[in-house]
């Protein structure tokens, strides 16, 4: 959630991000107002509370005569303390439904609109002319690497199952980007890929994207990630950590698990948009005022990834309209995929800034050894998606695909060639 304190202060600020977002800015003053009556119940109950205790001192020092009717003053005191109570948790419900309605604050330099309204910061390598290009999907059958029909009898439409040195390329491209986490000072994990409600929510996941979520209910109540951010950002959950020496990096290699709901008919063939995959995700925790130029060191491992494998891409500047709940500012690296004729996401890093720590109670010690909310960042350095753009790019008239030469190593063949 945000600061309530820059609520308080600067509530246009916070409408102009609404409106950035494509978001109702009236919210701002439903917070607001949410926040006034809270702080006027706390004032009252804490009143009466203290008007009690003092009519139990009182009580205490006096005479039979008084005693009786003191006593009957307390009953009464009593019961408007419980009803004060009542509406002061009532309250401060209603002010933390207004407050977790409002999506993390957009930074200034986000470009406003929708999906349709990014802005292109860096385009790297020109897209090559492949005379009569296969896409992904007749590739890794012909090459032996994808297996979608076993894959939809298995587990149903939207699953699949890599075979051979398909198995064997995603294998390399996440041991790869766990070698490049590790290289700039990234801790590797294998985190859980079920997690309690209370961190997924923290995370961001079950506001207006929930539906997208897998959730083990009954016995279990708990969910399934769709990105290791999630078991990362919950690592820390209810801790002080120490920032002192710098920030805290990890990457999670991680199943994830997505449902795709409200994307049906959409890129339905092979593997660019599937119920579960695997990836390689980036998490920082760091200092607010250290949070922008983390988030540039996210993208800059990114794209060293990007370069490993020789794709042309595109870096982009998410609008706000297109930006998750808890994301500040978001940037895609977009790969150019052949038979698309277009450029399609590979990688996302966003600047979550405090709003996932403050849901999640993660603070740090600030040079007068005061808690304070940390910043948290992520980001993608592989994931299963990335096959599309290898195979698409890497193409050869005969119907084989070159093999990045940074991925040679961890495949065992430079060249996959039809069965």
């Amino acid at each position: 959630m945000i600061d309530l304190k820059i609520v308080r202060e600067d509530p246009e600020l916070v409408r102009r991000s609404q409106r950035t977002r494509g978001a109702d800015p009236a919210l701002v003053d439903e917070l607001l107002a949410a926040d006034s009556a809270r702080r006027a119940a706390i004032a009252e109950a804490d009143s009466l509370r203290s008007e009690q205790k003092a009519l139990g001192k009182k009580v205490g020092k006096a005479s039979p005569e008084e005693r009786e009717t003191l006593l009957a003053q307390g009953r009464v005191l009593a019961d408007r303390v419980k009803e004060a109570g009542a509406l002061e948790s009532a309250a401060d419900e209603q002010m933390r439904a207004a407050h977790l309605a409002i999506d993390n604050i957009v930074e200034p330099d986000a470009p406003a609109g929708g999906e349709d309204d990014f802005v292109v910061l860096e385009t790297v390598g020109e897209p090559r002319e492949i005379p009569n290009a296969k896409d992904h999907l007749e590739l890794g059958e012909s090459l032996g690497l994808i297996d979608m029909e076993r894959g939809a009898k298995v587990s149903g439409s939207r699953f699949y199952f890599l075979t051979g040195y398909g198995a064997m390329l995603q294998l390399g491209l996440l041991q790869l980007a766990a070698q490049k986490a590790m290289a700039n000072g990234f801790t590797m994990m294998i985190p859980p890929v079920l997690v309690r409600p209370e961190v997924m929510g923290g995370t961001g996941f079950l506001g207006a994207h929930a539906d997208e979520v897998y959730h083990l209910d009954k016995d279990d109540d708990l969910y399934l990630v769709g990105t290791s951010e999630v078991p990362l950002a919950g690592y820390h959950m209810n801790e002080i950590i120490d920032l002192s020496d710098g920030p805290k990096s990890y990457a999670g290699w991680s199943s994830c698990f997505r449902r795709e709901a409200g994307s049906y008919g959409k890129d339905t063939r092979g593997i660019l948009r599937v119920h579960q995959f695997d990836k390689v995700e980036g998490f920082i925790y760091c200092k607010p005022e250290d949070a922008q130029a983390q988030h540039q060191r996210l993208l800059g491992i990114e794209k060293q990834m990007l370069a490993a494998i020789d794709v042309p891409y595109r870096v982009i500047d998410i609008a706000g309209g297109d930006l998750g709940s808890s994301a500040a500012r978001k940037f895609d690296c977009e790969a150019w995929v052949p038979t698309q004729n277009t450029y399609r996401e590979l990688t996302s890093t966003s600047n979550c800034t405090t709003y996932q720590a403050r849901r999640l109670s993660i603070r740090y010690r600030d040079e007068n050894g005061k808690p304070q909310v940390a910043a948290t960042l992520n980001g993608t350095l592989g994931t299963t998606r990335w096959l599309v753009a290898i195979l698409e790019n890497h193409q050869q008239p005969d119907g084989s695909v070159k093999v990045p030469e940074a991925l040679v190593p961890f495949v065992g063949v430079d060249v996959l060639t039809p069965r």
